[in-house]
Order: C-alpha cells, then structure tokens, then sequence
C-alpha cells in the first residue's frame, strides 16, 4: 500500500505509477465506504444524496447545512452515521433565548475548592447537530461561528481545541419565519454544503413506514470504521488528482457567479447580488477530490464538479428580489453557469 504522505519527488518523477498505485488503494477503501453507506441506509431509507454529503463531509472535515422540513430524517441521518464511527455525538436545539454558555460550556465555581472549573458544553462532539440553526440570536451564531473556523472554543480567558475530527451539521426549516434570525452570510460561507432534503418516494415511504411499525426492534447500528480510518481516508482525498483544466474550470464557475460574462449568462446579471468567494471555489475543489474518491477514482473529472457545484455554491451567492419576483432560485443560477461554462 501507498503511504498517505509519500513523497512529493516520487510522485513527480513517475506521476502515472503514482495515480495507478493511488486508484487501487482507494479501490479498496472504497468497498469501507460502501459499508459505511449501506449501513446507515439500513436506518435512514431514501435520501441518498444527505448521505453521501454527510460522508463527504466527513472526508473533508467540513460542515454541512441540511435544509427541509420537518420529518425527512435529518437527525437520525446524522445520529447514524455517528453511531458507525464510535464516536461522540452531541445534539443542541437552538431556540431564541439560547445563550453562548448553552452551547460551549460555562465557568462554575466550586465552593469546597473556591476556584472557578470548567463545565463543557454539548459543542464538544466530534459530531455536533445544530437543529433548527436559524432560530438562534446573533450571540449564539457567533460563538457557533469560531467553533467552525477555528476548531477551537474560549471559555472565560481558557482557549480549548475541539476533538479531531469535528463537524457540525446543522438544520433548518425553509418556511417558517416566526422566530428566526437570517444566518450572517460570513457563517453560511463557514458550510461546505447546503443540502436540500425532499420528500422521499412512493415507495420510499411505504419502506419507512414498513420499518417503523415492525414489531421487533430495529438493529444497532454495527461500528464500520474508526477515527484512525477517517484520518487515513482524508489524508487519501487530498492526493486525488486534481488537474490544472479541471482547477481552471472551478475557477470561470466562481468567477461567473460574481459577474456573468458569457454571452448566454448576461440576463442573470439582475438576479445577482454577490458571488462566491474563494472559499466556495477551495469547497468545490476539495467536495469534487471526495466525490472521485467515493467513485472510487484518483482523479477528478468534470462531472464530479458538475454534480456537486449546486450544493457547494447555492448559500455562496446573492439572490436579488427581481429574481425572486421572478421566481429563480440560487440553484436555478448555477445550473445556468454549469450550462454554459465551457468544460475541459
């Protein structure tokens, strides 16, 4: 097997033995991944696209902001995949009066010692589900928002780094507007991916519904991989092949967000407000690098980026309220600028 951390000289010396070696040994930990996919699917019937986002994300070590309306399985899609990782979950259900205290922890101060302790809040979980996000007040948001980016939390003058690897997961309601607060677009630039959750299928449903009203009670889930395993396959993602034509092809896609220049894109121009910023285009080059890696390749192809620029960018761009008058979407922009973007 490859080393994760090979050489960078041996790899520019003979870079095909490299990617041919590198494509059989993600060959093989993808048959891992598969598992790890079946196994959740066990639990939460449909949704394919939330769990491969969430195992994406996992690859990664990015964030991911899950959008739809109540009962589609968001919790237990990311309460099950936590349960095949062994590791630490941690729940917070935001509401308006939550304070920051709520969610990173508190000082006490003990009297029998006469010295202020720590107490821990729930944010300190490999995996953190952040349900109902939007409801939270500003404060909270950014006490959330250095836990995102720095992977570290400040409690009273003590700095504590947040366990490896951490992720948060978050949830929101797409039509309830009673109690809730607009996500400062500096945090929604902090996710990976905004997934949009829909209903499941006929017989999906029928599936769920079957499983649920079964006498006999559902399996625990069994442990797939551990957290040694996820190191090894992030360290395995960032080695997938990125060419220069596929990179300058993320870079024309961000680049048309901001200011369509294409002929065919100049009518968007309305429906704009900001683009993408670089981040999204460092997301949708890292997302495509895992979405190979899932297909079991060691490179990246065009369609890796097509398939997943909608969920990278869709909270990276301004919607203007022409285009809402006129009833076009974030997700209806890109797929334009996907249209017509020249691919390599």
């Amino acid at each position: 097997m490859i080393e994760a951390n090979a050489p960078q000289d041996e790899q520019a010396n003979n870079p095909s033995e490299h990617l041919r070696k590198l494509n059989a040994e993600i060959a093989l930990e993808k048959i891992l991944l598969d598992q790890l996919r079946a196994e959740v699917s066990n639990v939460v019937i449909g949704q394919t696209a939330m769990i491969d986002a969430l195992i994406i994300a996992l690859l990664t070590e990015g964030h991911v902001l899950l959008e739809g309306m109540p009962g589609l399985a968001k919790t237990l899609a990311v309460r099950s995949l936590s349960e095949t990782m062994n590791l630490d979950f941690g729940r917070i259900q935001f509401t308006p009066d939550l304070l920051p205290a709520d969610v990173t922890g508190t000082m006490i101060y003990q009297q029998k010692s006469d010295a202020f302790t720590v107490r821990k809040g729930p944010i300190f979980s490999s995996f953190l589900l952040a349900d109902e996000i939007n409801r939270a007040p500003a404060k909270v948001q950014s006490a959330l928002l250095e836990a995102m980016q720095e992977g570290q939390v400040t409690i009273g003058e003590k700095t504590f780094k947040l366990p490896e690897p951490f992720l948060v997961m978050a949830t929101q309601n797409p039509i309830e507007q009673e109690g809730t607060y607009v996500l400062p677009e500096a945090q929604k630039d902090r996710f990976l991916m905004k997934i949009k959750v829909g209903y499941p299928s006929l017989i999906e449903e029928q599936a769920i519904i079957r499983s649920q009203i079964k006498p006999e009670p559902l399996k625990p889930l069994q442990k797939i991989i551990s957290k040694k395993d996820i190191l090894r396959l992030k360290a395995l993602v960032k080695q997938v092949y990125l060419d220069e034509k596929i990179e300058k092809y993320i870079v024309d896609i961000i680049h048309q967000t901001r200011s369509p220049k294409l002929k065919a894109l100049e009518p968007l121009k309305p429906y704009l407000t900001f683009g993408a910023s670089p981040r999204g285009g460092i997301s949708l080059a890292l997302v495509a690098k895992a979405r190979a890696f899932m297909e079991g390749r060691a490179f990246v192809i065009p369609e890796d980026v097509k398939l997943m620029a909608v969920p990278v960018l869709n909270h990276r761009i301004g919607v203007s309220y022409e285009a809402e008058m006129d009833s076009i979407s974030a997700d209806d922009i890109i797929d334009k600028i996907i249209q017509y973007v020249e691919v390599p």
